[in-house]
């Protein structure tokens, strides 16, 4: 049986993974669906975001459908995100965007680099290590490299080389592995992409860069397609497979039923994608589709949708097969 681990987290996490996971019950009510709970929430109430069980539970499950973190500006407080990540090697975060005359996948490094948790702070100096390893950057370029064949063939690397001796690192051993699968490439220092992405979105199909520049870029092109309460995202290893919107848990409007909760469900969609059943994707992207296309849309985008109506209706046109559904 399929097992689904499903981890709601904190802030709007609470309100829209729920719809996802309603979405991806829907399509598969044979899957197990079992919850864990980690997060600030649950450090407030324990003492512990994210425990060595916790961990365990996730590693049984075929998929994990994730909400966001809150990590709050605490002494020795964890982050939950990057302990899951290394924890089940989660070492390549795919960051889909994509809108009319363009298409574009961020594959971002994703367990080394500025966040690879190895810092200190004094009183009068704080210190972040920048980790940037030749095994982590070959597998991130590999994947990087694979996506690209599956689609228009095309590799953008972005770097800030004439800067950062890690990243003509990373750079020359990104294009040596393009090199050697015959895929045409180009580079891009990272603060001229993020202006070109923008500009010129049309003209990229595959970016793969470092972990804090793929953030940050992936945010920022989340601007073509309306924000970032629209843009999915997942988290892929070897063993494991982890889905979740790009945003973040969002505390200012937590609990307020003004979250968009698209990131969400095409992050379900994703997550289907990734277990084989691509027509079940596209029925979930075929019914939010359909719901924006009739008005119904989240305060984001300009509408007075809340995040249960706007799910609800996009639940009705998967139960009912509606709607090119």
């Amino acid at each position: 049986m399929t097992r689904i681990a499903v981890v709601e987290g904190d802030g709007i996490g609470r309100e829209v993974i729920p719809v996802a996971q309603k979405a991806l019950f829907l399509l598969h009510p044979e899957y197990e669906y079992f919850p864990v709970d980690v997060g600030y929430g649950r450090w407030e109430e324990t003492g512990c975001p994210c425990g060595d069980t916790d961990i365990a539970a996730l590693k049984t499950a075929d998929a994990v459908l994730f909400g966001a973190i809150t990590t709050p500006p605490v002494k020795d407080y964890q982050s939950v995100v990057l302990r899951i990540r290394k924890a089940l090697d989660l070492y390549a975060n795919l960051r889909p965007v994509k809108g009319t005359g363009f298409d574009i996948m961020i594959v971002r490094e994703n367990t080394e680099g500025l966040y690879s948790g190895i810092e200190e702070r004094g009183p009068d100096r704080a210190t972040t290590l920048r980790v940037v390893t030749r095994a982590g950057t070959e597998r991130i370029a590999r994947a990087a490299i694979r996506c690209a064949q599956q689609r228009q063939g095309r590799l953008t690397i972005g770097h800030k080389a004439n800067v950062l001796k890690s990243d003509v690192f990373f750079r020359d051993i990104c294009a040596e592995e393009a090199k050697k699968a015959g895929v045409p490439y180009n580079e891009k220092f990272i603060d001229a992409l993020g202006l070109d992405v923008l500009q010129h979105p049309q003209a990229y199909d595959v970016i793969v860069t470092t972990n804090i520049f793929g953030d940050i870029l992936s945010d920022v092109a989340s601007y073509l397609v309306g924000g970032l309460g629209l843009v999915p995202s997942a988290n892929i290893g070897d063993r494991y497979a982890l889905f979740e919107p790009v945003h973040g848990s969002a505390p200012d409007i937590a609990g307020k039923d003004i979250a968009n909760p698209v990131a969400a469900l095409r992050s379900a969609a994703m997550l289907l994608a990734h277990l084989g059943d691509t027509g079940g994707a596209g029925r979930i992207e075929s019914a939010i589709q359909h719901v924006l296309a009739s008005g119904i849309k989240t305060r984001d985008l300009g509408g007075s949708a809340g995040t249960r109506a706007f799910g609800n209706a996009v639940l009705a046109l998967l139960e009912t097969g509606q709607s090119g559904c």
